[in-house]
Parts: structure tokens; C-alpha cells; sequence
């Protein structure tokens, strides 16, 4: 199925939302929705969810958030605050499943997100936990770490001098709103002291924390530190394997969902 446009209302404006469903057959099934990384979009997962998809026999959701893929850009001068992780969970989110017609107190969907993604997911099940049945992050952040901030700052140097921009552009409608909102705020001195690690400790779902053991974007802290403030955690620490778990480790990572979904996806637990 082709992606499509949502409209919602955010913070006093209207907001275009790219989305597109997987196996919408199957909407009987449980629900699991993709949460982009910092420079993703619906076209950036390839073809992960709908083979995911098709290996729980569920019926899944991918949307581009504001400023990325074919959703509304970032206005130019729009910069994003300390705080984007908490809008995007707690605003834009629901607003989606609103728009819609997801009734997510009684149909709990599940949730898997990439780095950002993975953040946003965290918080959504913190902050709303009668609707949300579970959650898988993939290289999530809970503080930011010195060799976050080093990489980032190199993506800077190969979005102005290299072809990032370029490859980028074959992606999103306008490279620059998905590009210069992620780095600024995260090259941003203001956001070193940014940290979720109290706030995920409210987290009451199933919960698994992937990340590679060569993750350019962060270190193992990021999923222990989970582990130890959300006790049912369970990890999974993958050799070869950078910041995209999906990519780098499909077959090892899609075997590990599988195992995780068909252990703690029992009818009535989440529907």
C-alpha cells in the first residue's frame, strides 16, 4: 500500500502526517507502530516492517514525523527545544492515532522505534502506559553521551561538504527541515544535561532494548541504563552490528522480536 497524508493539529497549526499501513487486513491483529530515527522517514525503513509485520502476523503503521519524508517541513527558522522527544510522544503521537480513529485504550498498539524513535517510544510508554501494550527500541538514548555528540558533529561536515545532503533529498521533501532540526538541537550545548532515565522508570510494559556492540551513536550504557530502571527489560546485545540493528542484523533481530512478541502477545493480555 502507498503512503498517504493525515492531517492533525499541533500546537495551534495543522500539521500534514505521512503514513502508510501494513497488512491493514489484519486490523483485528495487534497493532505495532514504527518510530523513525533522527533522520528517517516512512521510505528510510525499506523493507523491515512489512517483513516484521508479516512475521508476527500483525498489522503495522509507519509515519514520518513533522519535518521529515512528505510531512509538513520545519518552518526555516523553527528550532527545535531540549524537549522534542516529549512532544513528539505525548503531542504528535496520539494526535495521529486520533486522527486515525486508533482507539488506543482499547486496542493497545505495540511500539518499535530507532534511536529518536526508540526515545519517543520510551516516553510514550511512561507517560501513557494504559495505551501502549509493549514497546522494542533499537539504539534508544536516555542521556546524551560524549560519542553521540562526535558522530553527530561529523554528520554535520558530510551534510555540508559531503553527499548526505544529496542522499537525504530522495527522502524527504525538504532535506534541510529534516537535517538542521535533528543536528542543531543535539549539537545544542543546552541539550547535554538532557536525560529520561527517571522518567522510564514508570515503564510497566514488555520492553526490548536492541543496540549493536559497534553503535557509532551510542555505547551499551544506554540499554543497561534501561535494564536497571525497568527490571522486566530484556536486551539484546548484537555482534557486527552498528546503529541500525535492522540493517546491520536483520535476520538475528527479527528472530529476537519474534521470540519477545510471541511470549508476551497473549490474547487478552493486549488487546
Amino acid at each position: 500500500m502507498n503512503a498517504a497524508v493525515v492531517d492533525i493539529t499541533w500546537r495551534q497549526r495543522a500539521v500534514s502526517i505521512e503514513y502508510q499501513w501494513l497488512q491493514p487486513g489484519r486490523r483485528s491483529a495487534p497493532l505495532l507502530v514504527f518510530l523513525h530515527e533522527g533522520l528517517g522517514s516512512v521510505t528510510m525503513w525499506r523493507g523491515f516492517p512489512a517483513q516484521l509485520c508479516d512475521a508476527l502476523g500483525c498489522c503495522g503503521l509507519v509515519y514520518s514525523r513533522p519535518g521529515y519524508g512528505q510531512s509538513t517541513p520545519r518552518v526555516a527558522e523553527e528550532r527545535w527545544a531540549p524537549d522534542f522527544m516529549h512532544q513528539q510522544a505525548l503531542e504528535v503521537l496520539p494526535a495521529l492515532m486520533q486522527a486515525l480513529d486508533i482507539d488506543t485504550a482499547a486496542d493497545k498498539p505495540w511500539l518499535l522505534g530507532h534511536s529518536d524513535g526508540g526515545s519517543i517510544a520510551l516516553l510514550h510508554a511512561a507517560h501513557r502506559p494504559q495505551h501502549t501494550a509493549g514497546a522494542i527500541v533499537l539504539a534508544p538514548h536516555i542521556v546524551v553521551e560524549e560519542v553521540s555528540v562526535n558522530s553527530i558533529r561529523l554528520a554535520r561536515q558530510a551534510y555540508l561538504a559531503g553527499g548526505l545532503r544529496d542522499k537525504l533529498a530522495r527522502y524527504h521533501r525538504d532535506p534541510d527541515s529534516a537535517f538542521w532540526g535533528w543536528n542543531d538541537i543535539w549539537l545544542d550545548p543546552g541539550f547535554r544535561a538532557w536525560s529520561i532515565e527517571q522518567e522510564i522508570g514508570t515503564i510497566r510494559c514488555p520492553l526490548l532494548a536492541a543496540q549493536g556492540l559497534n553503535d557509532e551513536y551510542g555505547t551499551l550504557e544506554q540499554i543497561h541504563g534501561i535494564a536497571r530502571r525497568v527490571p522486566q527489560t530484556q536486551l539484546l546485545e548484537l555482534t557486527a552490528c552498528g546503529h541500525a540493528p535492522h540493517k546491520d542484523q536483520p535476520q538475528a533481530l527479527m528472530l529476537a522480536i519474534q521470540r519477545f512478541f510471541s511470549l508476551h502477545n497473549v490474547e487478552g493480555d493486549t488487546r
